[in-house]
């Protein structure tokens, strides 16, 4: 067990404001791994002092140098990839290889796309007799959830410093271990003291305390609906900006004449990726009444191949949930659904045999979901399927829309252009067509109670940019 001490505050590790402790526990054995300091309101006080202190020279710098600063984080960033990966299966749970391939690589290139586009945006434009100019927002809070631990960190802090920010960083308690590996690839790529900071802590203290400070002018947050309403609502009270990337409830709808076994393979495989921890993961498949028994089966089948195991193992698929208290709120959803009709065609809320310790959840497969159902409705954030029929496409339409919610989706047809058409009905922010591959460099973010704002490529820079115009 590592005791980490010190906030990274103004270019250096400093003391926390208290002695106070956060323990760290890895999921596939409950024991403590670590324990870091527990910020106060007083730490995070001084990180946005710091932050608006670094402020002035950091808008200033040229654009060349913030991206040059950003190709040196992505750079040291890779460097120390391995010991990322690892880290983020300790203290998440994460299966080594998709920690690997996703939790430590994708954020790699998301720093470099920023890398690329501060060099090349057009911070300045001319519009009729005006010209418009792209200037940071100022003071950036950061509040990061555990579920992908380094890259909603880069989602928010990559192009806040290439708009030219500055940022205070609270990650989630669970995870904090991802983010002290971050500042300290931040020190090394030599971006400037104050431009970044990091305080550890929880977010009903520090988390809260840095979404209500007076010195922070945009609160960029993700995480449950529940709390980003709150923060909504401190941030609309002092009239800052705010940027709120919430939960979901995604279909996946799959029409008539679609490829049937690929469709509901890539499902399975969207809802087992990390634990079913995910925002946009696709917990709803939609089905024709014509093809639901064999999509039920399908799903059945490729669930059952997917056993919860050891994830520092590269063939586990499927590892642990982040804490206790996530285990048991995924379980009761599914006992939830039980209660309420739905025919549990594979796993259940009861423990996993042979594993012993840990935070593990059955993958579990539900039939005969009805669209007012709690598990058709609400966000488990497990490995948890519900399969729901329809009979036309205007009642796919009707459910896939039927939530609060509005993050992202799928469509499957015989061709693109039914498939189109149909994602152009659908009341959310992003939907994969036939198995579209994952852009970076496309705008991320919901509908409803899903979120305000985009995160990645250049929408997600303008996030942190406001606008002034000079008339000639």
């Amino acid at each position: 067990m590592t005791a980490h001490d010190g906030m990274y505050i103004d270019g250096a590790w400093r003391p926390a404001a208290t002695a106070a402790t956060i323990e760290v526990r890895n999921p596939a054995d409950e024991r403590v791994i670590a324990t870091v300091p527990a910020g106060t309101a007083e730490d995070i006080d001084a990180a946005v002092r710091a932050a608006r202190a670094a402020l002035p020279a950091w808008r200033a710098t040229a654009p060349a140098e913030r991206a040059a600063r950003l190709t040196a984080l992505r750079d040291r960033l890779a460097a120390r990839a391995d010991e990322i990966a690892a880290t983020i299966t300790a203290e998440l749970g994460c299966p080594a290889a998709f920690s690997t391939r996703v939790q430590t690589a994708l954020p790699i290139a998301v720093t470099g796309s920023y890398a690329e586009l501060a060099a090349s945006y057009a911070f300045e434009e001319k519009l009729g007799n005006s010209t418009v100019l792209h200037e940071p927002v100022g003071v950036v809070g950061a509040i990061t959830p555990w579920n992908y631990p380094l890259h909603q960190i880069t989602n928010k802090v990559a192009p806040a410093l290439a708009a030219g920010c500055t940022v205070v960083l609270k990650p989630a308690e669970d995870t904090p271990l991802t983010a002290r590996l971050f500042a300290e690839c931040v020190d090394a790529a030599g971006i400037p003291a104050g431009v970044f900071n990091l305080v550890t802590g929880l977010g009903t203290v520090a988390g809260q305390a840095l979404a209500e400070h007076e010195g922070v002018d945009l609160v960029s947050f993700t995480g449950s609906t529940a709390v980003g309403r709150k923060i909504g609502a401190v941030a609309g009270g002092a009239v800052k900006r705010v940027a709120l990337e919430l939960g979901g409830k995604s279909a996946n709808v799959i029409l008539p004449g679609a490829d049937l076994a690929k469709a509901v393979g890539v499902n399975v495989a969207d809802v087992i990726r990390n634990s079913g921890q995910s925002c946009n993961a696709l917990t709803r498949m939609l089905v024709h009444a014509d093809q639901y028994d064999e999509a039920v089966a399908l799903a059945a089948q490729g669930f059952a191949a997917c056993a919860p195991g050891d994830p520092t193992a590269q063939e586990t698929r499927l590892g642990p949930v982040v804490n206790a208290r996530q285990r048991d709120r995924v379980r009761g959803f599914i006992a939830q659904g039980v209660k309420e009709g739905a025919r549990l065609v594979t796993g259940g809320d009861d423990a996993p045999e042979g594993l012993g310790t840990g935070y593990y959840v059955r993958p579990t497969v539900f039939a005969d979901v009805t669209p007012d159902m709690t598990i058709a409705q609400e966000e488990i954030f497990g490995p948890v399927l519900s399969v729901l029929k329809y009979e036309d496409e205007d009642e796919a339409v009707r459910i896939a829309n039927g939530t609060v919610y509005g993050l992202a989706g799928a469509v499957w047809a015989a061709d693109e252009q039914t498939a189109v058409a149909f994602a152009r009905r659908l009341d959310t922010g992003q939907v994969d067509i036939n198995g579209g591959r994952f852009n970076l460099l496309a705008p991320f973010g919901g509908y409803k109670q899903s979120g305000v704002g985009r995160e990645l490529g250049p929408h997600g820079l303008t996030e942190y940019l406001q606008t002034k115009s000079l008339q000639f």
